[in-house]
């Protein structure tokens, strides 16, 4: 048998990843796919459209092809299928401002090896300590349209038909709340996060038209005493901000505040039980070293395990997101 033969493809492409992500913010920068979805579908109209030199067009029309963003065919160039649903400025699914909003992040992460480095202990909550009202505008600007989506995915996978009153941990613009109380017209929400987060959160929900049924409570769900009068609960998309001891102490809240056979589902990114993956769960829990805070990913069994010793009963758990979202649930007796 011949040895299969070892070679440094995959470490170079790793290495030089980050070139891929620039051509990509380029090509959103440029409105690239935008023109090619108007009728520019050759190298020289793109160049006309976007303003730039013949040979920096080919540059680029030459890479997003390469990197599957753009097809050929003998009529011309065209967007790849993902590319005209989410990167076509004004389609409703255009979905730049999120793929983009971790940019700012960049020198961060190419300064990761001082902060690993670093011996002082992380905060709880690191960067997000500091957080202003305009960050969390811009923020929530970038991926309401992604987490107005994982909502209405929420209310279509977990039957609310039943429940009055939905506790929003961490629920940011509120998109979980928004989107459950316009599925379901007997229910209302209250939206607990951070009180710079809770000012955006009242301008989403003002816009969406349910004002009356969804409220917030500025806070800290770490600390912040949670309302008594709930019978259903949800944290999406912040488990990796936080450490086992900080989750746990959390869902043990959370279970003694739901009323008796109250329900509650963690929504999050997280790590197969081996710690093999999924990589976007591993880059999550990275990303609390870059935002300096004691966070990290956390396994399908551990999130189980916090909930058993919490003392909620008929655990389950399934995919939520393929690759990225995992949903742990549980209910309290009663």
């Amino acid at each position: 048998m011949t040895a299969e033969r070892i070679d440094t493809t995959r470490l170079q492409r790793l290495a030089r990843a980050y070139c891929e992500t620039a051509v990509l913010y380029a090509a959103i920068d440029l409105d690239l796919f935008t023109h090619v979805s108007q009728g520019a579908n050759s190298v020289e109209k793109l160049a006309n459209a976007m303003g730039i030199r013949l040979l920096q067009a080919e540059r680029l029309v030459t890479t997003a092809v390469a990197m599957g963003l753009l097809e050929t065919d003998p009529l011309g160039l065209r967007n790849a299928p993902d590319a005209e649903r989410f990167l076509v400025n004004g389609k409703p699914g255009y979905a730049a401002d999120w793929l983009m909003f971790t940019r700012d992040d960049v020198p961060a992460w190419f300064d990761l090896t001082n902060t690993l480095r670093e011996q002082e202990p992380p905060s709880v909550l690191g960067m997000y300590e500091s957080l202003t009202v305009e960050q969390a505008r811009r923020y929530h600007a970038a991926t309401y349209s992604i987490g107005a989506g994982a909502g209405r995915r929420f209310a279509r996978q977990v039957d609310m038909s039943a429940r009055r009153r939905l506790l929003d941990l961490g629920g940011g613009s509120g998109a979980y709340s928004i989107e459950a109380v316009k599925a379901y017209p007997q229910l209302r929400a209250i939206v607990l996060d951070l009180p710079p987060v809770t000012e955006v959160t009242k301008e989403y929900v003002a816009v969406a038209g349910v004002g009356e049924r969804v409220d917030v409570l500025p806070g800290d769900f770490t600390k912040t005493a949670f309302p008594d009068d709930v019978d259903i609960a949800v944290m999406a998309s912040n488990l990796p901000i936080y450490d086992e001891a900080v989750i746990g102490a959390v869902i043990a809240r959370v279970h003694d505040a739901l009323l008796p056979g109250g329900e509650f589902h963690l929504v999050g990114e997280m790590l197969n039980d081996d710690r093999s993956g999924p990589l976007d769960a591993a880059l999550w829990g990275m990303n609390e070293a870059v935002c300096r805070s004691a966070g990290k990913a956390h396994t399908v069994g551990q999130c189980i395990g916090y909930f058993t010793a919490a003392g909620f009963v008929d655990i389950d758990d399934e995919t939520f997101i393929p690759g990225i979202l995992h949903r742990v649930h549980g209910r309290k007796a009663g």
